[in-house]
């Protein structure tokens, strides 16, 4: 009798140490790699945690791969990292196509990002649906989009508690904070377990209540479409408008190189969503952009925005602001 009783501690025991465990972070899942699901795996793996990545095709895994690898190349050759830290940061790294490969993952991060019109709510909340599908009921769905509202995504969810926004900001490898949104549903567990996660990966949270845009975006978009309107104006060329922005108010880029960097055709998206939502003239797109996206000038990823770009660096302005026509 006393053996038996010594056998069902052990067992209880064990399920102690499985519950302890539901507070660990050990394995992230990031669905959708573009260049910030990218960022935030090269972050995640460098912070010791593992990193799986999910995309469209075996191609495009292949070709996200190298790409982060490639990167961590060019961080070596600035000094910025060692052979041996690269190694293991990609040691840390898989790709796959298959859902059921985030069964492990702790924390999953949709991260989509696709060229198509339109807001693409309905193709993130069946994304979280075949993320919940193989996941454990303790693992943290999140999503990094930052104009949609979280709790509207979280809708399909059999567990919405568990869903968050956790918004990093491009170059997600350098900006130490987070934009962190709780949904309706959203518990205190999860909210306090992102924001552990985030301190894993040296970041600070910022807490945002729930609204479209957070901070980040809705404050850029107006401030890119602004600078719209002074070159429509003619106020002012491309280059001068930046360099008020950057020697007056120590601005890291100004207006219409970060516009150029995020990609025309998301600044796009992103104001279209919001003024979607909000119905106010500031989040209405310039023509200025509507244009130049028209004319797949999307920025610095293919060579021309509002400026014109060799090897990443600006060679000239796209846009003659006297007679408002590109070249």
């Amino acid at each position: 009798m006393k053996e038996q009783n010594f056998v069902e501690t052990l067992e209880e025991y064990a399920l102690t140490r499985k519950i302890h465990k539901k507070d660990e972070i050990h394995t992230i899942g990031i669905v959708g790699c573009g260049r910030m699901g990218q960022e935030i795996c090269r972050i995640v793996c460098q912070f010791g945690m593992n990193a799986i990545f999910l995309d469209v095709s075996e191609e495009k895994v292949k070709e996200i791969y190298e790409s982060i690898k490639n990167q961590l190349d060019e961080e070596e050759n600035q000094w910025g990292l060692t052979e041996s830290d690269k190694r293991a940061i990609l040691s840390r790294l898989r790709g796959t196509i298959d859902y059921n490969d985030l069964s492990g993952c702790d924390l999953v991060i949709e991260s989509v990002n696709t060229r198509s019109s339109g807001n693409n709510l309905e193709l993130r909340k069946d994304v979280f649906k075949k993320i919940e599908a193989v996941v454990s009921p303790e693992t943290i769905i999140a999503t990094n989009t930052s104009t949609l509202m979280i709790t509207e995504i979280a809708s399909v969810l059999q567990i919405p508690e568990r869903a968050i926004g956790l918004h990093f900001m491009s170059p997600a490898t350098t900006i130490k904070i987070v934009e962190v949104v709780k949904g309706m549903e959203t518990n205190q567990q999860t909210f306090e377990k992102v924001c552990k996660f985030a301190k894993m990966i040296d970041r600070k949270v910022i807490v945002i209540n729930e609204s479209p845009g957070h901070i980040s975006t809705r404050l850029i978009v107006t401030l890119i479409n602004e600078a719209c309107e002074l070159l429509m104006e003619g106020v002012a060329p491309v280059s001068a408008i930046d360099k008020v922005m950057k020697e007056g108010y120590r601005m890291q880029l100004g207006p219409f190189e970060l516009a150029d960097k995020i990609g025309l055709d998301k600044v796009v998206k992103w104001m279209d969503n919001l003024y979607q939502e909000y119905s106010l003239q500031k989040f209405k797109a310039s023509p200025v952009i509507k244009r130049l996206v028209r004319a797949n000038y999307l920025g610095r990823k293919v060579g021309r925005g509002f400026y014109r770009y060799d090897n990443g660096k600006i060679i000239g302005e796209t846009i003659q602001s006297a007679e408002f026509r590109l070249h």
